[in-house]
């Protein structure tokens, strides 16, 4: 599978661009990532998670996980 990856000004409508894109022939389906809040989210929660797997505090660690991954910012 081949991928292309298209840089959106902050203010771009990608619902539009996702719209045009599926239109072309050929194109499977579009993803949007926003790589500057998940790059230093998830190093963040690694760096923690080691520290907390070392102190045996599974509870925080698993609740840490879930607010990383799962809140919307």
């Amino acid at each position: 599978m081949k991928y292309l990856k298209i840089n959106l000004e902050e203010a771009a409508n990608y619902e539009k661009v996702i719209d045009l894109l599926l239109m072309i022939k050929g194109v499977k389906s579009v993803e949007v990532v926003d790589d500057s809040l998940a790059e230093s989210d998830i190093k963040k929660a690694v760096s923690k998670t080691k520290e907390q797997l070392k102190k045996g505090d599974y509870e925080t660690l698993v609740n840490d996980l879930f607010d990383t991954f799962l809140s919307k910012k």
